[in-house]
């Protein structure tokens, strides 16, 4: 049995490198495949820098009809600063989905409180568009 799922875990290894276009021996640890997939999301241009996250961050907030434009910045807090209820940062979180093409969980959108915790979810996002 332990043999078997050895050979599976190997099979499974190779695939992912395979498919990443990684040989194994650029592959050392944990932090070697996540440089290798990282390097393969900047060659296919799919990470976004930050000042270019912030932008669009800041831009749909700005464009919000419950958010005071004045009020908008890196660092600013939902509640605090930009005034934001429960139900507001649900619409701006779902108008961020819209603006970066991405699903974020109803969980990992509980514990975004401003927008610097939008702009570094976004950033950290693999398939961010």
């Amino acid at each position: 049995m332990q043999a078997a799922r050895s050979s599976t875990l190997r099979a499974l290894h190779s695939a992912v490198l395979q498919h990443l276009r990684v040989q194994p021996a650029q592959i050392g640890s944990t932090w070697g495949l996540f440089r290798a997939i990282s390097a393969e999301a900047h060659a296919q241009g799919t990470c976004l820098s930050r000042s270019q996250v912030a932008d669009r961050v800041l831009s749909v907030l700005k464009s919000s009809a419950k958010v005071d434009p004045l009020t908008v910045s890196e660092t600013a807090s939902f509640q605090n600063d930009l005034q934001l209820d429960t139900l507001d940062q649900v619409e701006i979180m779902m108008a961020i989905e819209d603006e970066f093409a991405l699903e974020i969980p109803d969980a990992d959108a509980d514990n975004m409180k401003s927008t610097k915790d939008v702009i570094e979810y976004v950033v950290s996002h693999p398939r961010a568009k």
